[in-house]
């Protein structure tokens, strides 16, 4: 059986660890996944965050764009452990539903998913990706959503070398790092030189930040909604 301890984390609260993985889909340790899941879900609402944040999330589709009919979701990391990325997952969940996505149309990938997140997942009816694509999914015709929460500018620059059209970005929406933020912190000539097409974007993205909350500050600060009209 998997050995459990306990570890603190902020504020004196205790989140529960594996040391070992062994258990299929369905059983004890996904269902507890799924709780906490559940009860992060309840917290975005309660709190007030998501309502703060269905503006940004509908401006894209504002104007003539048509809604996405799937979504993308890279690096979320290990949400049966992590409450940042626990809050992530469940404020996609809550996104997908506002969006009218079905589950089974959202398709994730993250190196770091244990067993019973990639079980947990599907018991969600979401879908795994089945490689490391480092962000080279083209959108193939369909708006799709890529929900990208504190992934590293690289996987950003590679999203958008696989869509460098304008019929392709005109179907592009991004959850993710602030591109705004990423042109303040880096020098342009580095910018132009390692992400040279997030550097070639700024001139045409439309960007709505996620309204800053005190209990997320760490789970969703520099977050914005990017659109390419």
């Amino acid at each position: 059986r998997a050995r459990r301890r306990r570890r603190r984390r902020g504020r004196g609260e205790e989140e529960e660890e594996d040391d070992e993985e062994d258990e299929g889909e369905g059983g004890p340790a996904t269902e507890a996944v799924l709780r906490r899941l559940r009860e992060a879900r309840d917290d975005l609402l309660s709190s007030g965050f998501w309502a703060a944040s269905a503006g940004a999330v509908r401006a894209p589709l504002s104007g003539p764009a048509e809604p996405p009919a799937r979504c993308v979701c890279y690096g979320l990391g290990r949400f049966g452990r992590c409450p940042a990325a626990r809050y992530q997952l469940a404020f996609l969940l809550l996104l997908l539903d506002e969006l009218r996505v079905p589950p089974a149309r959202c398709a994730l990938f993250d190196p770091a998913f244990s067993a019973r997140e990639a079980a947990a997942l599907r018991a969600l009816g979401l879908c795994l990706l089945p490689e490391n694509e480092e962000g080279k999914h083209g959108v193939e015709g369909a708006a799709t959503l890529f929900y990208m929460v504190h992934c590293g500018k690289a996987l950003y620059n590679n999203l958008l070398w696989s869509n460098w059209s304008p019929a392709a970005l005109s179907k592009l929406v991004i959850i993710g790092n602030s591109f705004r933020g990423i042109e303040e912190r880096l020098l342009s000539r580095i910018l132009e030189r390692d992400y040279s097409y997030i550097a070639k974007v700024l001139k045409g993205v439309e960007e709505v930040a996620l309204p800053s909350h005190p209990r997320y500050l760490d789970t969703f600060n520099d977050t914005s909604v990017h659109w390419f009209p």
